[in-house]
């Protein structure tokens, strides 16, 4: 029997029970590749990550190698497993920097210790791509909206930071809360443009504090928090003067299915260009144990 410890931690929370749930294999040695997909499947999560420890020379030169898998197939990069995995990683160590060697390359996550709550982690992504501006009707018409319930004076755009997402500004946030959306419409317009996902962002918010309310739907359902959307969507609004430069702003997510996330954002604005993408957050363990394979 081999036994295969994991950790729960919900992410982009300070509260346990809400924000992101992630598991967190902290040893994979002992999987088989096909496991991993099935391992997914089984803790039916949103994301699950996958650590494989190295030597202590190497994780220094290169960083930790962890893998990252959805329900349905592994990714190059996503936010909240990152950040999750890393605070898992550095545990009780008080450690400044973890740096995680994922298939979109090595991502480091800086830790702030605060005086109360949980640490805070920030990560830097890679600097943005910007791709395909959508026509506006077309886009809403395949998340179930009209053209005229997307703000006119902000594009439809495809951003990158490790994985594509059209960033969709919806004017109201009403609409945007009770908006009719079917992954099989969405996935079918999707296939033809260079996104992968949908990330539908407004900027009246429930919490006055936020810059931007958002929501995103994919095949496992509704995810609760968006780190690598997030690191796009802040890329996007340093473009598009929704947000300054190096402005840090906090996006609220999850909160139509009762698992309120809190995301803070910064990207600077350089001429032309966008960079220095951050993404941070906090992260809770609420549970620990092991899967028990032949």
């Amino acid at each position: 029997m081999r036994r295969i410890p994991y950790v729960i931690t919900d992410v982009f929370t300070s509260t346990a029970l809400t924000g992101n749930q992630l598991a967190v294999v902290t040893d994979a040695h002992q999987l088989r590749e096909d496991e991993l997909q099935l391992l997914a499947k089984e803790t039916n999560l949103s994301e699950t990550t996958f650590i494989y420890p190295r030597d202590a020379a190497t994780e220094r030169e290169r960083g930790v190698k962890v893998r990252i898998f959805t329900t349905d197939e592994e990714l190059e990069f996503a936010g909240h497993p990152t950040l999750g995995t890393a605070n898992v990683l550095r545990g009780t160590s008080g450690a400044k920097e973890v740096a995680l060697e994922l298939r979109a390359g090595t991502i480091p996550v800086r830790f702030e210790d605060r005086a109360s709550g949980p640490a805070y982690g920030e990560m830097t992504q890679r600097d943005p791509v910007f791709g395909q501006i959508m026509d506006r009707a077309a886009v809403a018409q395949a998340i179930g909206l009209t053209a005229n319930d997307l703000e006119a004076d902000l594009p439809v755009q495809t951003v990158s930071t490790g994985l594509p997402f059209a960033i969709v500004p919806v004017k109201n946030l009403a609409k945007l809360q009770t908006i009719p959306y079917s992954w099989q419409r969405a996935q079918a317009f999707l296939k033809s443009t260079d996104a992968k996902f949908f990330y539908m962002v407004c900027r009246e918010t429930v919490d006055p504090s936020a810059r931007i309310h958002a929501r995103m739907i994919f095949y496992n359902g509704e995810d609760p928090a968006t780190g690598s959307a997030s690191g796009c969507a802040a890329a996007w609004m340093a473009k598009y003067g929704v947000a300054a430069s190096d402005e840090k702003v906090m996006i609220e997510q999850g909160i139509e299915m009762k698992r309120p996330s809190k995301i803070y954002v910064t990207a600077r604005r350089d001429d032309d260009r966008v960079v220095n993408v951050r993404v941070g957050g906090s992260a809770i363990e609420v549970a620990r144990g092991e899967f028990t394979l032949l």
